[in-house]
């Protein structure tokens, strides 16, 4: 990690994460201080502007009239775990998850049950991985920044 991604990581927490990850998910691609505080419940437009602020000192966001626009994406911290999709972000694992899930579905529609080793080992071989994909899931899921 080269010092400016350490400077952003140390920097990058509490408020100020929760804007950043506001401008991830935003449609907008500018979006002004009191839009940020209405959206984030923040008790008056100076914290927002404080956080933007913040952020634009990091080089993650630009200033223009007012306005705030995303520059830079950096992935620290929880954020590793996350992929942006058309401003929602999703767990990684997730489409690990929906794969190995749907391997296992098909498998069991196109080999009915026997009760062989091959069979019962095949079948366990999918379950384990398909369980601990879904908790990962689940788990990254609920640490994500809110």
């Amino acid at each position: 990690m080269s010092s400016d991604d350490e400077i952003i990581a140390a920097e990058l927490k509490g408020k100020t994460l929760l804007v950043y990850m506001y401008l991830l998910r935003s449609n907008d691609p500018e979006v002004g201080v009191r839009e940020v505080q209405r959206s984030l419940g923040f008790s008056s437009p100076s914290v927002s502007s404080y956080h933007l602020n913040k952020l634009r000192e990091l080089g993650l966001v630009e200033s223009e009239r007012g306005d705030y626009r995303l520059v830079r994406q950096v992935k620290i911290g929880v954020l590793r775990q996350f992929v942006t999709l058309g401003g929602i972000m999703l767990p990684r694992f997730l489409f690990y998850a929906v794969l190995v899930t749907t391997m296992l579905i098909t498998f069991i529609y196109q080999y009915p049950f026997e009760f062989t080793p091959k069979y019962v080992t095949s079948i366990i071989l999918g379950i384990v991985p398909t369980i601990v994909l879904w908790y990962e899931t689940v788990r990254i899921w609920r640490d994500r920044p809110k």
